[in-house]
């Protein structure tokens, strides 16, 4: 069910999550990285990541995202970062972006 729900429509372009989730594991602060839109007035969805940090590693949003415009297209380029401690996964360990999407609303 979530995979049509893995491309997101920002601003009447296509992007595709595993993309920026590719770009954002490049970092060497990020342990693990889910991307997701979140319903946006202006956008259609806002591409948002939730990102969890390897232990003892530090970066800022603002830092995260600058490092992100270098690599990708400003569209796909995530609208906000939110730091958490653990994606929500299934039994199987797949990341559960409809709970993250719930969690972090627009």
């Amino acid at each position: 069910m979530d995979g049509k729900r893995d491309v997101i429509k920002s601003g009447g372009e296509n992007v595709a999550s595993r993309e920026v989730e590719e770009a954002i594991y490049q970092h060497p602060a990020v342990a693990e990285a889910a991307v997701f839109g979140v319903p946006d007035e202006k956008w259609i969805e806002a591409v948002t990541a939730a990102v969890v940090l390897r232990e003892g590693a530090g970066v800022t949003e603002d830092e995260l995202i600058a490092f992100l415009r270098e690599r990708l297209a400003s569209f796909k380029t995530p609208k906000r970062v939110v730091f958490v401690d653990a994606l929500p996964k299934n039994a199987s360990g797949k990341v559960l972006k409809r709970e993250l999407r719930e969690a972090f609303p627009a």
